[in-house]
């Protein structure tokens, strides 16, 4: 058997902070490795081998304090992990084996929590803000996994993966959610790899990384014209919400940040012409009548953006069209009712409504593919070159006349 314990050595300079290690025996070996990490003596426990609670800390301290803290169970939980391996194997080992292997896997590493946050700046550098946001969630959720304790990447392993598979299963998380993060994770850590932070070793072949058919929700083309026609000068709220939910079947299927962060510039010689944010294709839309009375019905002056989803430019913009389509989705459950709609609508629904409504008047799937902005479906792919914009186009008025 191995010992692995903290340990504390007191400074021989009066005052100064002393020195903790781990301390490793294992058969008559002793090995000490330095952990690089220094507090005073009146911080140390010696009777229980652990840094003092309820120390009188207070400001700066207390925070160097808490760092310590989760710094030693981080290198302690390593350390264990590769006593762990060497035990699991024909158990021949040494002291200086264990100490060796710790020192390769500690040299220039940097944490997962640590490595993802810097993941998550680059994001916002890049302007990718919906992407920063979804790392930010699946690091939310792997802090909760792991109870706030972070970890090195050598410490990610298949039992681990399974592990926090099964770990967001139990909290309620539906397959297509657990395998989002895990499809993050795996991004994170293959870009780790990349970068010589850690070494492949295939810790998420075992868990579920694929994406489930979900039941798509769509109204129909009466839905639509029942929606259109609601009575709500009442109440401009729920008209806006209204509104805007049109002009994204419209549009084609127009997501609502597209929407929110449409200029008046974008629209020029009977067109709008924009690049889709999550994607970064350019989608061309010919202006047709229904699209041009909502534009000259909310258009603001002064303001370059074409709808008053963002009615600031002050830097919080994002903040803004996040607000604002939970307001426009929130309100759209009540429009639903007043509609007679069974189903929940959202933005999502007006997308999804343009491709079904288009599917049922046998638009090909190549034309509702590509109008939609569907740059990575094979179909759009095969026919990207052959497909001329004016056939999408027509599709729109189609539609369109059909309300």
């Amino acid at each position: 058997m191995t010992s692995v314990k903290l340990k504390f050595k007191e400074s021989s300079v009066s005052g100064k902070e002393g020195t903790l290690y781990i301390q490793v025996i294992h058969g008559r070996e002793v090995a000490q490795v330095n952990t690089g990490l220094h507090i005073h003596k009146e911080e140390w426990d010696y009777e229980n081998g652990s840094i003092v609670k309820g120390y009188p800390e207070s400001g700066k301290r207390a925070k160097y304090l808490d760092i310590i803290r989760g710094k030693i169970l981080l290198e302690k939980e390593r350390m264990n992990r590769i006593v762990e391996y060497y035990e699991n194997g024909d158990g021949l080992y040494k002291v200086a084996d264990v100490v060796r292997r710790y020192r390769e896997a500690s040299c220039g590493t940097v944490s997962v929590f640590e490595y993802i946050r810097i993941q998550i700046a680059r994001l916002q550098r890049l302007g990718k803000e919906r992407t920063a946001e979804t790392y930010g969630q699946m690091l939310n959720s792997l802090v909760k996994y792991r109870k706030g304790m972070d970890l090195y990447f050598d410490m990610i392993d298949t039992d681990m993966m399974e592990q926090y598979e099964i770990f967001m299963r139990v909290n309620h998380l539906c397959r297509n959610t657990s395998s989002f993060y895990m499809r993050i994770l795996r991004c994170v850590y293959n870009r780790a790899v990349e970068e010589g932070i850690t070494v492949q070793r295939q810790p998420f072949r075992h868990v579920y990384t694929g994406v489930d058919k979900t039941p798509k929700r769509a109204v129909t083309i009466n839905d639509i014209r029942n929606i259109k026609a609601l009575r709500l000068l009442r109440n401009p709220v729920l008209e806006f919400a209204r509104d805007i939910f049109l002009f994204s079947f419209y549009m084609r299927g127009m997501s609502f940040i597209d929407i929110a962060y449409l200029r008046k510039k974008d629209m020029s010689n009977g067109f709008i012409t924009y690049n889709r944010r999550k994607t970064g294709q350019q989608i061309v839309v010919r202006l047709e009548k229904p699209i041009l009375d909502i534009i000259m019905k909310y258009t603001l002056s002064g303001s370059e953006y074409l709808l008053p989803v963002i009615e600031r430019q002050d830097g919080t913009e994002r903040k803004q069209y996040l607000n604002k389509m939970l307001l426009v989705n929130r309100k759209l459950k009540i429009i639903a009712g007043m509609a007679g709609i069974q189903i929940p609508l959202s933005m999502y629904v007006a997308r999804h409504s343009w491709a079904s409504v288009a599917k049922s008047m046998d638009v090909s799937l190549s034309v509702i593919s590509l109008g939609m902005g569907h740059d990575n479906e094979e179909t759009t792919r095969i026919y990207l070159d052959s497909i001329q914009t004016d056939q999408i186009d027509d599709a729109n008025v189609r539609i369109l006349k059909e309300l």
